[in-house]
């Protein structure tokens, strides 16, 4: 097993501006140094993703101003699967350690002594300690609010991707025809999603909901063995990274047959207010304004007990990340912030329904990265 993993190609200049980026958010915010280990944070960086274990894999990022360069402390067994990643160029001294040694104090002596440093969100707990221990003199902190600011603000190349993504999802939904039958469980209509989100593009299937019926009603079921029956609505929220590495997310709901009157009363009252917090989307507008549109909306047509969950939530490496559309996050909309637009309505023991969206902010609006019709689709 190895940390390092092939990922699309970024350009040396591309990565070096984030690092650049990185450096100085840091500075600004009195951290003197980020220790970034295997996770969306290292990939964002230096375009190289996986997961960590227990061998340390470790990016030393030092905040602008100090002159030590960065550095990277990886085992050496693995140091042949980053001689794709243009480290050289970036100016990044590679330190490699053997079984046996100790990673920490590799650390440790390439850091000096800083007063304050970030850790990577996701780094283990194993990792953590034993950097608290290497640098006993040094506070530590989390990284993730240096480098939210700039994961935020999508650049053009991950745009790019996440429209891939977004397209490559449609063209899954395209297909539901195939999967939602009655007859067949949940569990085989969502690997048959699973195989078809490999077929339209995706490195995997990320996650797989297949709501139907009484399932449908919690928002995070998954699959089960329960089968579809005629006069169903089934909610299918689907989605997973593109082989960059960047994700889609979208849900559709479906009806197996004509739908009764009140759920469709109820359907045309939820796609409203996800329409009208979608065109609510621009910059300068706050995030929990957006979530106060469709949440407005939804208890102006007698639902808000049926509307569980915040309106959306920040994609691009990680499926959730900054910025959440949720009432008490007053941060500014910004062009080049990408998260979903998502109000859904759920009956307890009944049914339920959800409406996602991934939207991009523009200099003047918004612009969808999903198309597929957000009625309720009738198969």
């Amino acid at each position: 097993m190895t940390v390092a993993t092939a990922t699309t190609a970024v350009p040396a200049e591309l990565l070096a501006a984030r690092m650049h980026q990185a450096s100085e958010a840091a500075a600004r915010q009195d951290v003197d140094l980020l220790l970034i280990t295997p996770g969306t944070d290292l990939r964002y960086l230096l375009c190289r993703g996986s997961a960590s274990h227990e061998r340390l894999t470790c990016l030393l990022l030092p905040a602008a101003g100090h002159h030590a360069p960065p550095a990277l402390v990886v085992p050496a067994l693995e140091r042949p699967g980053w001689a794709d990643v243009p480290l050289d160029e970036l100016g990044i001294e590679v330190i490699t350690w053997n079984d046996g040694e100790n990673p920490y104090l590799l650390v440790s002596d390439l850091a000096g002594v800083p007063g304050r440093v970030g850790v990577a969100d996701s780094m283990p707990a194993s990792h953590v300690l034993g950097l608290r221990t290497a640098l006993a003199e040094a506070s530590q902190t989390l990284a993730g609010g240096v480098l939210r600011e700039l994961r935020m603000r999508k650049d053009a190349a991950e745009i790019d991707e996440l429209r891939r993504a977004g397209r490559a999802i449609d063209r899954v939904h395209a297909r539901m025809a195939e999967f939602l039958r009655p007859g067949r469980t949940e569990a085989q209509a969502g690997a048959d999603i699973a195989a078809a989100m490999v077929e339209e593009g995706h490195a995997s299937a990320g996650f797989v909901i297949v709501g139907s019926g009484p399932n449908g009603s919690s928002p995070h079921h998954e699959v089960s063995d329960r089968r579809f029956e005629p006069g169903d609505v089934v909610v299918v929220d689907i989605g997973g990274p593109v082989p960059a590495g960047y994700n889609s997310d979208s849900t559709r709901t479906y009806a197996l047959g004509a739908p009764a009157s009140p759920i469709v009363e109820a359907y045309a009252a939820l796609q409203n207010a996800q329409q009208a917090a979608v065109d609510a989307v621009a910059p300068g507008r706050s995030a929990e304004e957006i979530d106060a549109v469709a949440r407005g909306l939804i208890a102006a047509a007698g639902l808000s007990e049926h509307f569980l969950h915040r309106t959306g939530h920040g994609i691009g490496l990680d499926v959730h990340e900054e910025p959440y559309i949720v009432a008490g996050n007053r941060q500014l909309l910004e062009p080049g912030m990408t998260f979903s637009v998502e109000p859904g309505i759920y009956f307890p023991g009944r049914w339920g329904a959800r409406i996602e969206d991934i939207v991009l902010v523009t200099e003047d609006g918004c612009e969808r990265l999903n198309t597929q019709p957000r009625e309720l689709v009738v198969l």
